[in-house]
């Protein structure tokens, strides 16, 4: 998947402005795939040269102008040409597992280390994702019905980090031994 059609997908449901973009990645999109507000900005602008986005200029009193960007056309053409081809398999490049597979050249203390420092990224991770879980399991039936393959993406998330931090107390134990 590239960044272009992460856009695409979050514009096909409501115009935004390059902020608003950035936010909703945060708020759905960002636990499974990354973007730096530079990037986003970059790709509106390739987008827009391309054509599959038009934007208005809205005038802003305190702040500078900014540009809402909506789909075109071809845009939503380009969007379900991607949707209908396969996507390939994620390959990671983990840092974290190239340090422990090199783990042998370094103190079992600084591992210990590193891997608590993770264990609390993912601990935080899975907390917010529950909580988001939560939020969706309390709308009335019809509104979750609009959600359900969001929602799908967020039990793959879920899923990752519990299996995430049930490898993690496999590698204390290992560390223990």
């Amino acid at each position: 998947m590239s960044l272009k059609h992460a856009i695409l997908i979050l514009l096909e449901t409501e115009p935004g402005s390059g902020y608003d973009l950035v936010k909703r990645f945060k708020a759905g999109l960002g636990y499974f795939w990354n973007a730096k507000h530079q990037q986003v900005y970059q790709e509106l602008k390739k987008l827009s040269e391309a054509g599959w986005l038009a934007f208005a200029e809205e005038t802003q009193e305190t702040r500078p102008d900014k540009k809402v960007y909506r789909l075109t056309p071809a845009g939503h053409t380009e969007l379900l040409r991607w949707l209908s081809e396969p996507v390939q398999p994620n390959k990671i490049n983990d840092a974290l597992l190239v340090k422990l597979f090199g783990g042998e050249l370094t103190s079992e203390d600084n591992l210990r280390a590193e891997m608590s420092r993770h264990v609390a990224v993912h601990r935080q991770t899975l907390d917010s994702l529950q909580a988001i879980e939560r939020d969706y399991l309390a709308l009335p039936a019809a509104q979750r019905q609009g959600w359900r393959l969001p929602y799908l993406t967020l039990r793959r998330g879920i899923l990752g980090e519990q299996a995430w931090l049930a490898w993690a107390d496999e590698v204390a134990l290992a560390l223990k031994a």
